[in-house]
C-alpha cells in the first residue's frame, strides 16, 4: 500500500496544476486538446455531445473551440461541481435518455466525446468489459446523432474488447485511430478511440 502522500503527488502532477492555472475542471482537459490538435476534431460553429461530462473541462474546452455560434450539449449521471453556463447539462443516466434529450433541439451534432468510465471493480477484467459497454452505448449513440461527415472519441480500458471496437467504427467511419494522449497517467489503462468522418448508413 502506497502512502498517501505519494499518491496525492501522482494526482496533483503537472498537468493538475496546469488545469487549476487555467480554470479548468480537471486535468482530462489536456487529453481532449491533444487528440483535437492532432487529428482537427473541433471547429467554430460546431453542435458537440459530451458523453459523461462531469465534472466538466471537455465541455469548457469544446466550448473554446466552438465559439458563440457553437453548442454544447453533456449528460452526467451526477451534477457538476460548478455549472457552465454555455454548456446545457443533463443529470441523467445515459441508457435512460432519450435521443431526443440528448439532441435538445437539435438535428444533428458534429461531434460526440465519451469520457465515460465505469464504476471500477479493481478485476481488470471485469473493469475493462464494463468499460467496453460504455464505448458500445456511446457508439451506438454516435451512429444515431452524428451527422455525416462529424467524429467520435470514446476512453476505453486497454483489452480484448478494443480491437472488434475499432473494427465496428471502421465500418462506419473513414478513418479510425486508437491514442494514449501525454497526459494519461502511465498506469492508467485508459486509451481513446479517435474515429473521423461518420458515413450513415444506406436508407
Amino acid at each position: 500500500m502506497g502512502s498517501g502522500l505519494g499518491d496525492r503527488n501522482k494526482r496533483h502532477d503537472r498537468f493538475f496544476k496546469k488545469a487549476r492555472q487555467e480554470g479548468f475542471a480537471a486535468r482530462a482537459v489536456y487529453k481532449l486538446e491533444e487528440i483535437d490538435k492532432r487529428f482537427r476534431l473541433l471547429r467554430a460553429g460546431d453542435r458537440v455531445l459530451d458523453l459523461g461530462c462531469r465534472p466538466g473541462s471537455w465541455m469548457q474546452y469544446a466550448l473554446t473551440r466552438v465559439g458563440q455560434h457553437g453548442r454544447v450539449v453533456g449528460i452526467d449521471r451526477d451534477p457538476l461541481p460548478s455549472p457552465i453556463p454555455q454548456a446545457k447539462v443533463l443529470v441523467a443516466d445515459l441508457f435512460e435518455t432519450t435521443d431526443q434529450q440528448l439532441l435538445d433541439g437539435l438535428a444533428a451534432f458534429d461531434v460526440v466525446l465519451s469520457d465515460m468510465a465505469p464504476d471500477t471493480t479493481g478485476i481488470r477484467s471485469v473493469d475493462q468489459a464494463r468499460s467496453a459497454n460504455l464505448v458500445s452505448e456511446a457508439l451506438a449513440r454516435a451512429v444515431r446523432l452524428l451527422a455525416p461527415g462529424g467524429h467520435f472519441v470514446a476512453k476505453i480500458f486497454q483489452g480484448p474488447d478494443v480491437e472488434p471496437l475499432r473494427r465496428e467504427m471502421k465500418a462506419r467511419f473513414g478513418e479510425v485511430n486508437l491514442e494514449k494522449p501525454e497526459s494519461s497517467r502511465k498506469e492508467s489503462p485508459e486509451l481513446f478511440l479517435v474515429a473521423k468522418h461518420f458515413t450513415p448508413a444506406p436508407v
